[in-house]
């Protein structure tokens, strides 16, 4: 133990923790290592070595030995579409959250449509934020949303807090929430700009969208035939060019086509300030295996070959790729009608991404760390959330409890998800979900809440 160490543990000693954990693996910015982490008033206040569990234990308010399992943060999802309120059949504040901490999601960013109303105007945001005080099992943020006729109401969402503003390039689905034309987009693309703010952006091309064939029924060949790479990718080098032209902050949502990938690190070496995110099911499930007819894989883009899934992995590899969120886009299961062009299109995941991925990550040899990094630090960096993301002094103790070698069979009956439908069930998936706290507080696993402890989160300014 060097001096600095024993210092730190020396003074730490006076503290009286609230929460102390050991873990053999703690993930942290720095890499894996053993240890412990001590937690007062909610926040991480150092990350002790592993030795130090038991002079500290006796004067924590909690302490726990979590023996083998794996502590990470907790992840950061700036990707779920909760539908409430005015489609809560789909998806509510109570039932999303509480799937979201069995998952290890401590923070999740909520998307502007689906619900009724649609997150466009500041009237809405309270409408919306009013329903999740009362709800929310981890905390809650929330994305505006930019559709034609808003552009006057983005500066009073801004300065309320959204964390970036979602738009479409092409049909949403809802008709409350309509696709921004090509001149709507440079509108609001300075707009954006001039606040200082993100722009988010569902980018498939709406040319390219309708000149592929489209034939519906139950071929997934034919449902993918009908959204083309070239749509993904066509949008995505409009995007850099409006970047580009605005020096707008430019976030591509859950991208599937691999072909975009060039024009999204050329635009990066450039120095233009773009990211780019993917998604569990891109990462996890390929084309080759869907079944004819069955809709729970379906989604917008959809899922693509294992060729093209082996280029995401590289660009997450290489950082072309920032984060890896869930895009939960849940509905009731009479919408998933078994014609691909009939059926609401999303994939029902909050609960099960960390352990999707973490099933595909291990296989390709990536680490825990890998996995810290893509789905707690780089969503939080996305949105700005300085105190979220990693185990670290002065950050949340929001900290996730892994089996990683241990392995489930997916029920979908049993998830916390409102409703019983999701592409992983039946699957047979690496890592479980111990326990997870939020600031400190267990949200899930033994003893957790019964009373929603999450807070409604604001964009942070520095």
């Amino acid at each position: 133990m060097t001096d600095d160490v024993r210092t730190r543990d020396t003074q730490d000693a006076r503290a009286r923790h609230d929460l102390l954990l050991r873990s053999a693996r703690v993930v942290t910015p720095d890499g894996v290592r053993a240890g412990c982490v001590a937690v007062s008033g909610g926040t991480v206040t150092a990350v002790l070595p592993y030795d130090a569990y038991e002079r500290h234990a006796p004067r924590a308010a909690q302490a726990e030995d979590l023996g083998g399992d794996a502590l990470l943060p907790g992840l950061v999802d700036t990707h779920v579409h909760v539908n409430d309120p005015g489609r809560s059949a789909w998806e509510g504040f109570t039932s999303a959250t509480r799937a979201a901490a069995a998952g290890g999601v401590t923070t999740l960013v909520d998307m502007p449509l689906n619900s009724l109303p649609p997150t466009t105007t500041l009237t809405n945001l309270r409408v919306k934020q009013d329903v999740a005080a009362r709800q929310a099992y981890v905390d809650v943020g929330f994305w505006g949303g930019a559709v034609p006729e808003n552009l006057a109401d983005l500066k009073s969402l801004h300065d309320a807090g959204v964390f970036g503003f979602k738009c479409f390039l092409s049909p949403s689905g809802v008709e409350e929430f309509p696709p921004l034309t090509r001149g709507d987009l440079e509108a609001v693309a300075a707009e954006v700009a001039s606040l200082g703010g993100l722009l988010i952006v569902h980018a498939e091309d709406p040319a390219r969208l309708a000149a592929a064939p489209q034939s519906g029924g139950t071929r997934y060949a034919d449902f993918l035939a009908s959204r083309p790479p070239a749509a993904e990718d066509a949008a995505v080098e409009h995007l850099m060019d409006v970047a580009r032209r605005h020096g707008t902050r430019v976030h591509v949502l859950h991208l599937s086509s691999a072909g975009a990938l060039p024009a999204i690190a050329a635009a990066k070496a450039q120095g233009l300030p773009v990211t780019a995110e993917t998604c569990p099911h891109f990462l996890t499930l390929t084309a080759e295996e869907v079944p004819d007819g069955a809709t729970e894989f379906k989604c917008c883009p959809p899922i693509r070959e294992a060729a093209n899934q082996d280029a995401l992995w590289q660009a997450l590899a290489d950082g072309t790729l920032d984060c890896v969120v869930s895009d939960h886009s849940p509905c009731t299961p009479d919408l998933k009608v078994p014609d691909f062009a009939a059926a609401w299109g999303g994939v029902s995941s909050l609960q099960l991404g960390l352990p999707a991925v973490w099933t595909a990550a291990r296989r390709r040899g990536r680490t825990l760390r890998d996995l810290a990094r893509w789905m707690s630090e780089g969503p939080a960096a996305l949105a700005g959330l300085h105190r979220k993301g990693a185990i670290a002094p002065g950050y949340d103790a929001d900290l996730v409890a892994l089996a990683p070698e241990a392995s489930f069979t997916v029920d979908a009956a049993a998830l916390r998800h409102r409703n019983p439908v999701t592409a992983y069930a039946g699957r047979t998936l690496h890592g479980v979900v111990r326990s997870t706290w939020l600031r400190g507080q267990r949200v899930a696993g033994p003893g957790a809440a019964t009373e929603p402890v999450g807070r409604l989160l604001q964009r942070q300014r520095r």
